[in-house]
């Protein structure tokens, strides 16, 4: 083997803790309700309504350790007054092997890290979309996932923590 070759190897990188196996769309719905009309601008840019979700789950598999599908559900529609100009859905879907991951690090690298790796895709698909429904680009702002984990998952981050402080492995069910 020749030295240099011997240098690349060396320098490869490491095997990474997300190993991103797919990314697709699941499921993809535009609705353009009042067009012709709508197309026409009038009244200043629209108001939007725009929500971001996650969904996570285990995918099970004898060949693959630590399997997973996570999918961004993401929701924008564009409103003037009371009528629909505009609402666009996507299911973006990401499937990911987590390596060498201790198990309790799953779940904020399912729904921090992995969204944050599949939003970019997931923006170019709903700005695509909006502009072959006739419309400007909708160029959605980067996403605080982390924000948005510790919101969701506050009161079991909380649990977790004073468990932790407590010494007790013991879970309580409401």
């Amino acid at each position: 083997m020749s030295k240099k070759k011997e240098e690349q190897d060396q320098m490869a990188a490491p095997d990474m803790p997300i190993n991103i196996l797919a990314q697709y769309i699941r499921d993809l719905s535009f609705e353009n309700p009042n067009a012709p009309e709508s197309l026409r601008v009038q009244g200043g840019p629209p108001e939007m309504d725009i929500n971001i979700g996650m969904d996570a789950r285990r995918i099970e598999s004898d060949e693959i350790e630590n399997l997973y599908e996570v999918v961004l559900n993401i929701r924008a529609a564009a409103l003037r007054e009371e009528d629909a100009i505009f609402v666009v859905e996507l299911q973006y879907g990401i499937t990911v092997a987590l390596q060498g991951i201790p198990q309790e690090a799953h779940h904020p690298l399912l729904f921090i890290e992995v969204p944050r790796l599949a939003f970019p895709y997931a923006r170019q698909i709903i700005s695509n979309t909006t502009v072959q429904g006739g419309y400007p680009p909708l160029m959605l702002n980067p996403i605080d996932f982390q924000g948005l984990y510790l919101e969701r998952f506050k009161d079991e981050i909380a649990e977790a923590e004073n468990r932790a402080k407590t010494g007790s492995d013991q879970e309580t069910v409401n």
